[in-house]
């Protein structure tokens, strides 16, 4: 190969980072590097999230909160002596010692995007105003600026059955575009783009090169938004040279692991999400779409939970025996719920079939949360929540609790004014803890 062509090809590899979004200003402005905790288990060790975002609204009638009038599903009993699930869950029930249930949440929006924005930020959208999402906080809150792994991981685990728009994209606004999240479209793949066709040296030649003339534009028109491409180009360069790129290879687990958490992309990416948590990454999302169920959820959540129970339910297991389960928040959420009514089938028409906010379910486990509660309490039907009602904001303050986030502390905008990541009257689920 002529030095001629291998520059070619180095410059190509440069521009292969620019189209998978590691080099580029806005969605790559995530790349903050973060240090991988070496001692994963020892006293200490910072805290971290795994969320699992279940987009397009989880039937609770089919999951966590099977009502006592016209149920479509049996009941089995958890760990949790009087706490039951719907009878697709058992693997998952027998784990209920580890799960703080939230029963009573009532969040009022139904429309996808703008509750699923409420749920990750706390606020309902308005047009004017940006609010980050609690990944983002995270990163800024707990990741390191000295770390070759990014501090924020959006995992895509597929889609099974309807969608319900574009996938949530979480944005940092005044925290800066460094802890926006770095998309992963295959948890076999991880980041892709990410390895060269020519040797090191090649590389580096060509690196050299854009770098110069970068540099050489920015001092002759300085601008905010290239001194940002240049410091994420060089965070780029310095992950495609790490190797804590290892933690996102999933081929380097034991097999008997592997066969765990299964074949499904949704397995794999909790066993990504758990490696990347014992590499240090604070936050992890992973967002599985198809949820929105119109015509009825029973047939489609009895093929999902053939995955999702035993994995899940591994996942929880898995942290635990290594002791992460301690310092881990994992978090199974949606925009909203099913309606709880039951008539004539058609769309919409049938036991968790249309969109509900007013009653609906979540939980969480780890990280100092108190497993085997039930947090809140609704009617027969399940349509209504008798005790305890818990919105987007204290959900959101309970995860940051947990976390060890202050969600009071005021940031500054671009314009200088100042901001919060939740109101300053809000509280967290105190009986969470």
């Amino acid at each position: 190969m002529s030095s001629k062509d291998a520059q070619g090809n180095s410059r190509r590899d440069l521009f292969r980072l620019v189209s998978a979004g590691v080099v580029a200003s806005s969605p790559s402005g995530w790349m903050l590097p973060r240090l991988a905790f070496a001692e994963e288990n020892k006293p200490g060790r910072r805290k971290g999230c795994i969320m699992l975002h279940m987009q397009g609204g989880v039937s609770q009638h089919h999951t966590f909160t099977v009502p006592e009038y016209k149920a479509q599903n049996k009941t089995i009993p958890t760990s949790v002596a009087g706490v039951q699930f719907c009878e697709w869950f058992p693997k998952l029930a027998a784990r209920m010692d580890d799960i703080c249930l939230i029963r009573g949440m009532s969040t009022g929006n139904s429309v996808h995007e703008r509750a699923r924005i409420l749920m990750h930020t706390g606020y309902n959208p308005n047009g004017t105003v940006a609010h980050p999402s609690i990944g983002n906080v995270a990163s800024f809150e707990l990741g390191r600026p000295d770390a070759d792994l990014p501090n924020f991981v959006s995992v895509y685990a597929g889609s099974d059955g309807l969608g319900s728009g574009p996938l949530h994209r979480s944005v940092p606004a005044y925290l800066g575009p460094k802890h926006s999240p770095v998309p992963v479209n295959d948890p076999s793949k991880g980041i892709e783009n990410l390895k060269t066709f020519v040797t090191q040296e090649f590389f580096d030649d060509g690196a050299k090169l854009l770098e110069q003339f970068e540099q050489t534009q920015q001092s002759q028109r300085p601008s905010s938004a290239a001194a940002a491409h240049l410091a994420n180009y060089r965070k780029a360069l310095q992950l495609l040279r790490s190797d804590k790129m290892k933690a996102f290879d999933l081929d380097s687990e034991p097999a008997k692991t592997r066969d765990a958490y299964g074949k499904s992309a949704f397995g794999k990416s909790l066993l990504l999400a758990r490696r990347l948590i014992e590499a240090g990454v604070p936050f992890v999302e992973i967002t599985l779409d198809g949820w929105d169920d119109h015509g009825g959820a029973d047939k489609n959540i009895k093929r999902r939970s053939a995955y999702l129970d035993p994995t899940m339910a591994y996942l929880l297991e898995d942290l635990k025996a290594s002791g992460l389960l301690d310092t881990t928040l994992v978090v199974f959420m949606s925009e909203f719920g099913r309606t709880p009514q039951l008539r004539d089938s058609g769309y919409n028409q049938t036991l968790g079939a249309g969109h509900y906010a007013k009653a609906w379910t979540t939980w969480m486990a780890g990280c100092g949360v108190k497993g085997g509660r039930v947090i809140g309490k609704v009617d027969a039907k399940g349509g209504e929540v008798t005790d305890r009602p818990v919105n987007a904001q204290e959900f959101l303050a309970t995860m940051c609790h947990a976390l060890g986030i202050d969600y009071h502390k005021e940031y500054q905008s671009k314009e200088g004014r100042p901001m919060t990541f939740l109101g300053k009257e809000v509280k967290p689920v105190k009986e969470a803890f």
